[in-house]
């Protein structure tokens, strides 16, 4: 069975940070292969991993939508973007990554999208666990371009704005029907040293009604390693960050 963990939240909170952190410790752990799915169209997911993608799901949609009608005879269209999907994917050490890239342009998609759609979903049946760092705006799950998730995880960072901000996602992903599964709150970047949160920020957790699953503080080792262009899963055993990141897996799993 395939456990599918979207992480959103608006930008500045840390998910991609989380993403990443869940993604090493699935690593560690051995509970790989993992498909990682970047779906923020501002694509840095890749940088926690330690790889550099050749290609986007993007990049897929706008060249095969452009030139539809070169596919090679005797290749049902079908077929040939299910290996395009597969060339898309970057493989990495007990990991698999595929980005989504930039968004649709001027035109149609709906063919194209439904075939990208059926492949990607077939592609993530493979995995134990999908771990897909989602657009603040819940983009690609609203357009049906994922089947969905099992879990949510929408962050925040430990102000009164941002837990709010992370409430009305969750609301918009009740409301639009997203084929969501349970929806959890993290609170990152909270500061070193901090004990609990400020009251006005437990207060505005408690008002949003999702349950805080987790905090994620401030790891300088998460920093450096992201200064010197490295992988999540190279920090060390007593990375704080590593450890909430494993706590809240715990929890979820």
């Amino acid at each position: 069975m395939t456990v599918k963990i979207a992480v959103s939240g608006k930008g500045g909170t840390g998910k991609t940070t989380l993403a990443g952190l869940l993604i090493a410790n699935l690593l560690k752990t051995g509970k790989k292969p993992v498909l990682a799915i970047d779906a923020d169209a501002n694509a840095t997911l890749h940088e926690t991993l330690g790889v550099v993608p050749e290609t986007t799901i993007g990049d897929l949609r706008e060249t095969t939508r452009k030139n539809i009608d070169q596919i090679p005879t005797g290749v049902p269209k079908e077929t040939y973007l299910e290996l395009k999907v597969q060339e898309a994917v970057t493989e990495g050490d007990g990991f698999d990554l595929l980005v989504m890239g930039r968004p649709e342009g001027s035109g149609c998609y709906c063919y194209v999208n439904s075939v990208l759609r059926k492949y990607i979903d077939v592609l993530a049946d493979n995995y134990p666990f999908v771990v897909m760092d989602n657009e603040a705006g819940m983009e690609h799950l609203s357009r049906r371009t994922s089947r969905g998730a099992d879990i949510l995880l929408v962050c925040s960072d430990p102000t009164v704005r941002g837990v709010m901000t992370a409430g009305r996602i969750a609301e918009m992903a009740s409301e639009e029907d997203m084929n969501v599964g349970r929806m959890y709150l993290v609170i990152g970047r909270v500061p070193a040293g901090a004990v609990g949160l400020s009251p006005a920020v437990q207060d505005a957790v408690a008002r949003t009604g999702l349950e805080l699953i987790g905090t994620v503080p401030y790891d300088a080792g998460v920093e450096a390693v992201d200064i010197a262009g490295g992988a999540f899963v190279d920090l060390p055993a007593d990375s704080p960050a590593m450890a909430a990141a494993a706590e809240i897996l715990e929890r979820i799993t």
